[in-house]
């Protein structure tokens, strides 16, 4: 149970096209994350399959079954907001048991699918506090324990971690993770956020302007972006890309090349430039370098000990194995 898969599906606006036609398939047990920038139509894809929105075109498929005209109750999927969406006057155990209730599931089974929810996420010695006496992070673990006791076919994460400061985002990331090995249940994962997306998924599905622009596992991502959009949206920090002399030596129209795929030599350098703005985050180093002959500055990583400063020359060497080649409509060449 939980394959997926969208055949030719659309989305329209009165005039406006949001998704034009696309293809995808979601096996199931798989971690798939929907990634790409604001307005791009990954939210509104997710709702696609929910059914929270009419599809313009094409079919949603679950398990084989056409369920495109199937309101969302019938679809078995469990939708996670941004927003928990908590009943503030109820406990934690009634929060979680109340799509049992409506689905007049008997008593005594509730409780047993309440007490494994909240054993799965630790949530057992908080059953009886109301929502207002739990962190942020302990709310969205509610709302991921109400959508857990449905057993649903597949879970449907929309943002479900953006109104969580950083630290309680990396903590979050990591249960969830942890809770697809558990229940080996499809997910799909909507987020902005790449490093979300490449340390949390099976296969990231790339959006923009409601297209997809590849699909693949993260480090098929990372090493072959398929153009220029996913090689600047995957990797943290985004791929250097260099356009003019040095990317016509390479036969092609833009080169691109990480932070971490730029050594710095004492000399001989293929390139030389003078050291900017620098992040030093203990064992990393970020530098902005401007490089002669360059028409931006390029950022290169180096150890958390690198004794570099500003207006230093520094001597660069890129490492030509893992240098990304571009045509002049940003397609990849090699």
């Amino acid at each position: 149970m939980g394959q997926i898969h969208l055949k030719n599906v659309s989305k329209d606006f009165g005039n406006v096209t949001v998704i034009p036609p696309l293809d995808l398939d979601i096996e199931n047990g798989e971690f798939v994350v929907f990634v790409g920038p604001s307005g791009c139509g990954k939210s509104t894809l997710l709702r696609l399959i929910a059914g929270l929105e009419d599809v313009s075109g094409g079919q949603v498929l679950i398990d084989s079954n056409d369920v495109t005209s199937l309101p969302p109750a019938k679809r078995r999927l469990a939708m996670v907001f941004q927003s928990y969406a908590l009943y503030p006057h109820m406990s934690v155990r009634k929060n979680i048991a109340f799509p049992l209730k409506m689905a007049k599931i008997p008593p005594d089974e509730q409780n047993q699918r309440v007490e494994d929810a909240a054993r799965i996420l630790n949530l057992t010695d908080y059953l009886e506090r109301r929502p207002g006496q739990l962190s942020g992070g302990q709310r969205q673990r509610v709302a991921i324990g109400r959508a857990i006791v449905r057993e649903p076919g597949a879970f449907l994460f929309d943002e479900p971690l953006s109104n969580l400061d950083a630290a309680l985002r990396v903590g979050m990331r990591l249960e969830i993770a942890e809770l697809h090995q558990r229940l080996n249940t499809t997910m799909i994962y909507v987020t902005h956020d790449q490093v979300e997306a490449m340390t949390m998924a099976d296969k990231i599905v790339v959006l923009q302007n409601g297209m997809i622009e590849q699909v693949g596992t993260p480090l098929e991502l990372y090493r072959t972006p398929s153009n220029r959009f996913v090689a600047g949206f995957i990797g943290s920090p985004r791929m250097n890309f260099i356009i003019g002399e040095e990317a016509t030596r390479h036969n092609a129209e833009c080169i691109g090349i990480r932070p971490e795929h730029i050594e710095v030599v004492k000399s001989d350098g293929a390139w030389q430039g003078i050291v900017g703005v620098s992040e030093h985050l203990g064992s990393d180093t970020f530098f902005q370098v401007n490089v002669l002959g360059f028409a931006d500055t390029l950022t290169v990583r180096a150890g958390g000990e690198v004794d570099l400063k500003y207006g230093d020359t520094i001597n660069l060497t890129p490492n030509l194995n893992n240098l990304h080649r571009f045509d002049r409509q940003g397609q990849r060449i090699s």
